[in-house]
């Protein structure tokens, strides 16, 4: 007996009765991003493995953990993509995308692959949508980012959700802060977990991002990174708070909030929903001013999010569904074998007129025929036969009331067009 292949651990497929939610939500994004000015950009599925230890961190799970790297036959390390943000950048870069001048803002939907245990909400092979704005260091930039997020998520239908903000400062604002964390950490070292034990050597702000129920109660009572912002990053802040108020964006302030990737500076965020359980977060993001540097490029600031589409699926009111509404179709109906051509050539004639048909080709009875327009929720059925092939016209039959109507076939198509 051959073997029966199954779908790879952490991979789901998506089916045709799932489909139509993909596309509302996807087409929606599409719809959003335009309003709002960001273009779309699409990067290949994998990348050099050196640009995301560069990026992200080669200490940072992703890096050190849950990355699906491979040699091809040049021996090059290749890295499937773990996150959307180093491709966008590296494209940013090698395309000399800033000589178009002004701020570059730029969205994608795409395929992410990370190697970490299945759950809900959190595949190996996951989509996510995002933006990049790239070129403005001002807070009214970090701001726009944020309520693009946040109103984002509302126009899905979500009504249950958290928006939490933190600023990390920029890198000598972290390193005050950091001796003192690393300080506050030592006094609490044999409470602390292996991973975060070495992480005090080698990125100790890391560990406030832990989900270890231990650690964050220890967490609770350490210093705030907030106050050991330079006078320029709390302005920054203050001025972010300031424009989100005005906007009339709720947050919360989240002292821990530093995310799980390297390249952050200043304003991180992130929004969670208690529909989801214990993975909570449907979209994070945060500036990221040294990136564009640190890969090869002119200095630049930037600022962007990510967010889960499986997490958002879940969390989406299906009230929100409303556009699922499939569109009224129609099925032809051979009702001898002498008018299956012509049923054949109409079908194509009207689907290339905007009408969306379906017909048998499985050379079934008329009864069966009139079955399976009905599984498919067809709102009418055009049958033809001889007399009908003769006479020049077809049977309309509205399939709820069974009324029928002659209608010549050569005016067909207007008597459905509106």
């Amino acid at each position: 007996m051959s073997k029966i292949f199954q779908s790879v651990k952490g991979t789901k497929d998506i089916l045709p009765d799932e489909t139509p939610r993909w596309r509302v939500l996807e087409q929606t994004v599409h719809d959003f991003m335009n309003r709002w000015g960001y273009k779309e950009i699409r990067t290949p599925v994998f990348e050099q493995t050196d640009l995301f230890v560069r990026s992200v961190g080669k200490d940072s799970d992703v890096v050190s953990k849950q990355m699906y790297t491979f040699l091809d036959h040049g021996k090059t390390s290749l890295t499937l993509k773990p996150e959307l943000t180093a491709p966008v950048i590296r494209a940013y870069i090698q395309y000399n995308i800033a000589l178009s001048g002004g701020v570059t803002k730029l969205y994608y939907i795409d395929s992410l692959f990370r190697q970490e245990r299945p759950q809900k909400g959190r595949l190996r092979q996951f989509q996510q949508f995002g933006i990049e704005a790239i070129g403005s260091p001002h807070p009214e930039q970090d701001a726009e980012v944020i309520t693009a997020a946040y109103r984002l998520l509302q126009e899905l239908g979500i009504r249950t959700m958290t928006l939490k903000l933190n600023n990390i400062g920029n890198k000598s604002s972290r390193v005050r802060y950091r001796d003192v964390l690393i300080e506050f950490l030592s006094d609490h070292l044999d409470r602390l977990s292996k991973t975060s034990q070495e992480r005090i050597k080698t990125n100790p702000l890391r560990i406030l991002d832990t989900k270890n129920p231990e650690e964050q109660t220890i967490l609770e009572k350490a210093p705030h990174i907030l106050d050991f912002l330079d006078e320029d990053d709390r302005k920054h802040y203050d001025e972010v708070l300031t424009y989100l108020d005005q906007l009339g964006v709720p947050y919360e302030q989240d002292h821990q909030l530093v995310r799980g990737l390297d390249y952050y500076t200043r304003t991180t965020f992130e929004i969670i929903s208690p529909k989801l359980g214990a993975q909570d977060a449907l979209c994070g993001g945060g500036r990221y001013d040294d990136l564009v540097e640190d890969l090869g490029g002119k200095p630049t600031p930037a600022i962007g999010f990510a967010a889960g589409i499986e997490r958002i699926l879940l969390a989406m009111d299906e009230k929100n569904m409303d556009s699922l509404e499939p569109a009224p179709r129609i099925y032809l109906a051979a009702a001898s074998e002498s008018a299956r051509s012509t049923i054949f050539k109409l079908g194509i004639d009207l689907r290339n007129a905007g009408l969306f048909v379906d017909f048998d080709i499985l050379y079934r009875s008329l009864k069966s025929q009139l079955r399976e327009a009905n599984r498919l929720n067809c709102v009418s059925a055009i049958i033809i036969g001889e007399d009908e092939l003769i006479e020049g016209v077809a049977q309309v039959k509205d399939l709820q009331s069974g009324e029928q109507t002659p209608v010549d076939l050569d005016t067909i198509a207007d008597y459905f067009l509106p």
